[in-house]
């Protein structure tokens, strides 16, 4: 059954590294590992992002919040270095992202909206062949275990339900062991009970070092999974700081649901 809103943060099942050692990015906590500042892009004349600015940290997880077409998924392709922004600096790591070499990108992991995955491959076929590209890869069989991959991991990525893609689009931004990763929505499609497991993996992640962000459109998920929040409407930035910040400045309900009235603009899907 669906989980009750409202329930604390603490119910999310914490990391047992006993069970599970977790491979971890180096980097000390809170070291800052990615900067959007006064970040503008265009498609044509719709301005999908405008001087948006926020910041995320290694060993923390920091949710992008906020209404289709806020901007949430345009911020992101720039800080992957999949869209040159057209004013303002994106960094991560340290790196402008637009024509990084491959040591910065091997040291950032990327789920993409779509998945970006080959339709035609499988999973014991593709995340062995993403593992390789990598020098010191996440254990297959620990990885695609905890993310229940096994169960189908011999039917082609065109037959899998949105679910089971949602779990290979995560495994293959995680195989690398990355010091950032950029999560488009990790836990959507899932059931109740792998949207556990995957908020599971997902703090181990960042408790062993990584920054984690993702962007997600449910405030559940950000209020229970992540540290720090960036509240995104309409191409900026208007909230920022922990949840509890956040919370306490505005809460975090009536932020979403304010960032979600009628009339609100969209462009479509490009933001």
């Amino acid at each position: 059954m669906p989980l009750p809103p409202g329930r604390p943060r603490d119910d999310v099942p914490q990391p047992d590294e006993s069970r599970h050692p977790v491979p971890g990015a180096t980097g000390e906590a809170g070291e800052a590992a990615v900067s959007v500042r006064g970040l503008d892009k265009h498609f044509g004349d719709v301005r999908a992002v405008h001087g948006m600015t926020w910041g995320a940290h290694l060993g923390r997880i920091t949710a992008v919040l906020g209404p289709n077409g806020a901007g949430k998924t345009t911020t992101v392709a720039c800080l992957e270095g999949l869209l040159r922004p057209d004013a303002g600096e994106a960094r991560v790591l340290g790196v402008d992202p637009w024509g990084a070499g491959p040591d910065h990108r091997a040291a950032v992991g990327v789920m993409l909206q779509d998945g970006g995955l080959s339709n035609t491959s499988t999973p014991a076929r593709l995340i062995p062949h993403l593992a390789r590209l990598y020098a010191d890869p996440w254990p297959l069989d620990d990885l695609t275990g905890r993310l229940g991959i096994r169960d189908f991991e011999h039917t082609s990525v065109r037959r899998l339900s949105g679910g089971q893609r949602q779990r290979v689009a995560l495994a293959a931004a995680l195989v690398g062991r990355p010091r950032v990763a950029f999560l488009d929505e990790p836990s959507a499609g899932l059931d109740p009970h792998a949207r556990l497991d995957v908020w599971e993996l997902v703090r181990e992640v960042a408790a062993a070092g990584a920054c984690v962000v993702l962007t997600t459109h449910s405030f559940e998920e950000a209020e229970r999974l992540a540290d720090d929040l960036v509240v995104v409407a309409d191409g900026h930035a208007v909230a920022t700081g922990t949840v509890a910040e956040v919370a306490d400045g505005r809460g975090l309900e009536e932020t979403y649901f304010t960032l979600t009235r009628p009339g609100a603009h969209h462009d479509g899907g490009h933001r």
